[in-house]
């Protein structure tokens, strides 16, 4: 449909709405208008498209699933060069002092001859990459954010902040983990904090990480060592809230020792190539992922700990089921914004993402603590399955987004 204002009418139209102009949000845009070409509107309203994101020290491991998604929308090449895949991983569990880390569990990194489980990549490249496409795909991209909206029986109107309304089919909250759209909608959430933060931050070494990835249990939590292009490595850093703050607050000089405590000399000398940051870390989930004429994607619907490195990963799970969703109806001439589209697209998700959240949650609570009983536990544990091929391709394929039923995008199939 054209985004047009008939005449009399009280607000432009158009026939999805996406408040928030994250990872999630900018791929379900382009996927939605290459599904349904130009006659179906798209907009995406979010004040940070006037923003500048190049201090963003973060980096995201793409799964499998996610690259073909991104893939098949066409963006992945212009952020391939920069992409730099994860060819092994080792899982380590000791106490900070210990000298020795033995190594318990290991994978290699392909589900598929060539096809590493996932990549990593720096944030802002693939948010400018997804940008740039949204605009080349037509997608109306706003620098508002949206206020506030009320569901009729065939539309919603929403409200941006230049005071504008929009009119819509269907509004989609991927305006994260705060998301004031899932709140103005009365949809409650469950969870809790951990008494933990997530540092974040990138180094240089001398030496070549060879695309391993490591992964260091310690007592406050993880400490994970990330491959990027080049001899640099993305640190995800979990440690007490108290810890994570004084850490951070720290001199250059005194930052520095303590990272290289954690992060060792294997590499050689390490040196600090980037901010760091600390974000709380929690657990959250949306009581139902759907409302009238909305739906909720990536963090506005969950947030789980980054122990296993899924939370993108399962946000881009919920896009390409919403986007197969929408466009199945569209072309069958139903209401994409209709009942039975969000039905379809809250079974799709609920369970998934309920199992991910109670996964990772007893992960964290299983590394995360000094108990000599449970460290027992846990190597032997971990040893075994390292001794167990069938499970360790099992845990892979779980990992990069490959079991279940898996929508068409991430299995690298247009819509």
């Amino acid at each position: 449909m054209e985004n047009t204002k008939p005449p009399g009418a009280s607000a432009w139209r158009t026939d999805v709405l996406i408040g928030g102009a994250g990872f999630a949000g900018l791929a379900l845009a382009i996927a939605l208008r290459q599904g349904l070409g130009e006659s179906f509107h798209v907009t995406v309203a979010d004040p940070a498209l006037g923003r500048s994101h190049a201090g963003d020290a973060r980096a995201s491991a793409i799964a499998a699933a996610a690259r073909r998604l991104f893939e098949t929308i066409g963006v992945w090449d212009q952020v391939a060069p920069g992409a730099q895949p994860i060819l092994d991983m080792v899982v380590t569990d000791s106490k900070l002092q210990d000298v020795m880390r033995p190594t318990y569990l290991s994978f290699s990194g392909k589900v598929a001859p060539g096809e590493p489980f996932a990549h990593m990549i720096e944030n802002p490249a693939l948010l400018a990459a997804l940008i740039a496409r949204a605009k080349q795909e037509g997608v109306e991209l706003r620098t508002e954010a949206v206020t506030g909206f009320e569901a009729s029986t065939d539309r919603v109107t929403v409200a941006l902040s230049s005071g504008e309304p929009i009119s819509a089919k269907l509004l989609v909250a991927a305006d994260g983990a705060r998301s004031p759209i899932r709140e103005a909608a009365g949809i409650r959430s469950t969870g809790w904090s951990y008494d933990q933060s997530g540092i974040v931050t990138t180094v240089s070494h001398e030496r070549d990480h060879h695309g391993r990835a490591e992964e260091h249990f310690l007592p406050a939590g993880p400490f994970a060592i990330l491959p990027l292009k080049g001899r640099r490595s993305s640190i995800v850093w979990t440690e007490e809230k108290r810890e994570a703050e004084r850490v951070v607050a720290l001199p250059d000089d005194g930052f520095h020792a303590e990272l290289e405590r954690r992060f060792g000399l294997k590499l050689g000398e390490i040196a600090l190539a980037g901010p760091r940051r600390a974000y709380p870390l929690g657990l959250s989930m949306a009581r139902s992922f759907i409302g009238e004429r909305l739906a909720l994607v990536g963090d506005a619907a969950h947030v789980i700990h980054p122990i296993a490195g899924q939370g993108l990963n399962l946000g881009l799970r919920d896009v390409a089921a919403l986007a197969e969703a929408v466009v199945d109806a569209a072309r069958l001439g139903l209401d994409p914004g209709g009942p039975d589209v969000m039905t379809r697209y809250q079974r799709w998700r609920r369970f998934d993402t309920a199992a991910m959240g109670v996964a990772t949650d007893g992960l964290n609570r299983l590394f995360s603590n000094s108990s000599d009983a449970l460290r027992i536990v846990r190597d032997v544990g971990l040893g075994l399955v390292d001794r167990m091929p069938a499970l360790k391709t099992l845990f892979i394929r779980e990992a990069a987004g490959l079991t279940g039923d898996v929508p068409k995008l991430l299995r690298g199939e247009a819509l």
